[in-house]
């Protein structure tokens, strides 16, 4: 049996502009915990293998493992990759929360997701200092 043709009542999009649309802040929380993921296991774990195996190797190896965190941009990977980690783990509780069905009404999870994000960048901030 065929599919009753139903009128659309508006045209549909021709393309969807991902850019244009405005999410909430769970949705931008959700999304930068998968960014962080994916950050921590591209970049962060290949580099700590690299600087374990390097600083274990012998005492050159352990000068040559820290000269690269001492310029500017190893810095700012360092903090990058620790913003990864802060907000990985606090969207990560978060998320924990929601699965146990803690904070899931539409004020407690953008309370939540605010709470997850300010934090996030102050304790970022903290780590920026003491780097630098």
């Amino acid at each position: 049996m065929a599919a009753i043709e139903r009128p659309v009542a508006k045209p549909r999009p021709v393309y969807l502009n991902l850019l244009a649309i405005r999410q909430p802040l769970p949705a931008i929380v959700s999304v930068l915990h998968r960014i962080s993921g994916a950050l921590l296991f591209a970049v962060g774990i290949p580099l700590l293998l690299w600087f374990v195996q390097t600083s274990l190797a012998s005492g050159d190896g352990y000068a040559a493992a820290f000269a690269p965190l001492s310029s500017w941009f190893g810095k700012l990977v360092l903090l990058a990759l620790a913003w990864a980690w802060i907000h990985h783990v606090l969207a990560g509780l978060r998320h924990l929360a929601l699965d146990l069905h803690i904070g899931v009404d539409l004020a407690p999870a953008r309370k939540a997701s605010a709470v997850v994000m300010v934090v996030a960048i102050l304790l970022t901030l903290i780590v920026a200092v003491r780097l630098w």
